[in-house]
């Protein structure tokens, strides 16, 4: 059984910095595709950040520039940078890992259920 765990989440000013990291264990990291996802309450969750075995990336429009992916397979982690952050910023962040490639944008259709590992979260707050 595999694991994934947030950390690094918490409260900044706009135009401030925060970096999100993702512990992976239980599965053999270096072969999954691995995202960043965030969910604000009534809205799907959506893909904003993914990046492949080979460290390929890939953002949605409204992180690209600001945000960075980054995976460090000897540490079975993924990391997240997020600079500029503004309070449209502010949701509950997630790692997620599949065998297949992720998709960005909107979990639409019960896409997301078929990831294979979820983490449980952590929470970004962007006052103005």
């Amino acid at each position: 059984q595999g694991y994934l765990v947030e950390s690094g989440g918490g409260s900044v000013q706009a135009g401030g910095s925060l970096g999100l990291s993702c512990a992976a264990s239980g599965f053999m990291y270096r072969l999954y595709f691995m995202g960043w996802f965030r969910q604000v309450p009534g809205k799907e969750r959506e893909g904003i950040a993914l990046i492949d075995r080979d460290g390929a990336t890939s953002y949605t429009d409204s992180v690209k520039g600001r945000f960075t992916i980054s995976r460090d397979n000897a540490k079975n982690t993924l990391y997240l940078q997020m600079n500029s952050l503004q309070p449209e910023d502010t949701a509950k962040y997630y790692c997620a890992a599949h065998v297949l490639p992720l998709k960005l944008g909107p979990c639409s259709g019960g896409v997301c259920n078929e990831y294979n590992y979820w983490g449980q979260g952590t929470q970004v707050t962007v006052s103005s």
